[in-house]
């Protein structure tokens, strides 16, 4: 069966060669692609809310099939739809259903039942696909509409979604389709969607399903987003991150009635790179050092720890230890989390209207070992430190655009101020990457 749009010269333009042009100025092709578990992404008209559709998903690392949670605007066909086999139709071409996964996910959840009635008319997967499109046509899709019932069920299905992926082994991105509050004075909307943003950013859909009931927040939704919330996290997701919020009253300039949406990522972060990142945040915003939490068994041990930030895919700060100065690996990446961000002499400290713009990654280094000659190097498995006296300069190993060992040495020496021809003693180590 063939699902044809029905919002198409409605929310989205008809044409297609209009359709990409607007996508053109929606979507950021500069993003840092991440390894996402899932997102929140808004399905209304283009021009309200496209720059955020485009925002998010624009930070996606793609893989082939997008599992899309809608909810039910329409009230028709089953409570819990699936469409296991068929196509939809967009004007950028059909967009396969991924069978095997649907049919996988109809067998392992006791709610989900086949049903094609529920999607005939419900825009809110629908109005995905195009962008989806855009970045890789030949996507394949698992949709799925939710109607309205306990919050336990959404955290059931969540987890049956989580279950059918893993038991396939597949590579998939999960898409919750939502709006936030809608028809309220621009305050009154800023005010309760940061409540169930926060929650979201959490991770907690038992917040988020109670801060919906006291505070009346008409997300519509929020059952699609407790579903992924609770997917993502059997999934190994350890964070969320708010990647654009605005309302209808940012385009259309009227904020006496307004509808919010968010653009939310949910993704796998390394214990130190969320260490990292919490840091600077923290130095940055309020000048205070927190506290490095509960320590995992990695970050008990004792190594040189180097931080790297980059801001738009450029580099904004690279500062860390050749080898332990402090007691731990958790307290070496505070350390250097925050001189990477304000002693760094080749940039200025980090403000705080930057943050939501950074990346952060940290390498923990073996122990420097000493080599006799260059051919015990290799610039994508080894970092080097040259050493002159009590000069020393370290280069990472596998950089973008060093690919020599010449060239490693080099650099390391102008770091170092050693010139070409004084003598020099090399030393290698390989290190540990976490982004």
């Amino acid at each position: 069966m063939i699902r044809n749009p029905v919002v198409s010269g409605q929310f989205y333009p008809a044409s297609p060669s209009q359709l990409k042009a607007m996508l053109e100025t929606m979507v950021d092709e500069k993003a840092v692609n991440e390894n996402i578990i899932g997102l929140v992404s808004p399905h209304a008209g283009y021009v309200y809310s496209g720059l955020v559709a485009g925002a998010v998903i624009s930070r996606v690392k793609f893989k082939d099939t997008f599992i899309i949670i809608g909810p039910s605007h329409t009230g028709m066909g089953k409570p819990f739809s699936i469409m296991t086999q068929g196509a939809w139709r967009t004007p950028l071409g059909e967009v396969e259903i991924d069978s095997e996964l649907g049919k996988k996910l109809l067998a392992t959840s006791s709610h989900l039942e086949e049903d094609h009635v529920a999607h005939q008319y419900e825009h809110s997967i629908e109005v995905q696909l195009p962008f989806l499109q855009y970045f890789k046509p030949d996507i394949k899709l698992v949709p799925i509409v939710l109607g309205y019932t306990s919050g336990a069920t959404y955290k059931e299905i969540g987890k049956d979604i989580a279950r059918a992926i893993k038991e396939l082994n597949k590579e998939v991105v999960i898409i919750a389709s939502s709006d936030m509050t809608h028809y309220e004075p621009q305050e009154s909307a800023q005010r309760k969607d940061n409540k169930a943003i926060e929650a979201i950013l959490d991770l907690n859909e038992d917040e988020l399903l109670k801060r919906v009931a006291e505070l009346n927040i008409t997300m519509c939704g929020y059952a699609p987003t407790v579903s992924l919330i609770s997917a993502a996290k059997e999934l190994g997701a350890t964070e969320a991150e708010l990647v654009r919020y605005q309302t209808s009253g940012d385009t259309t300039g009227d904020y006496t009635a307004v509808v919010g949406y968010a653009g939310i990522i949910l993704k796998k972060v390394h214990p130190l790179v969320s260490l990292a990142k919490r840091t600077v945040e923290s130095y940055v915003n309020e000048g205070k050092i927190p506290e490095p939490g509960k320590l995992t068994p990695e970050m008990k041990e004792g190594a040189g720890v180097f931080v790297s930030i980059h801001k738009l895919g450029a580099l904004r700060g690279c500062i860390g230890t050749f080898e332990p100065a402090l007691k731990n690996i958790a307290e070496e990446t505070i350390a250097n989390a925050i001189s990477s961000a304000t002693r760094d002499p080749r940039f200025p400290p980090i403000a705080p209207d930057e943050l939501a713009e950074l990346h952060y990654s940290v390498d923990v280094l073996t122990e420097p070992e000493p080599v006799a000659s260059q051919d015990q190097l290799d610039p994508k498995k080894y970092g080097i430190i040259v050493e002159a006296g009590w000069r020393r300069g370290l280069l990472l190993p596998d950089l973008e655009g060093v690919d020599s060992v010449d060239y490693q040495i080099d650099i390391c020496r102008q770091k170092a101020g050693i010139s070409p021809d004084e003598p020099i003693k090399l030393y290698r180590f390989e290190v540990r990457r976490y982004k």
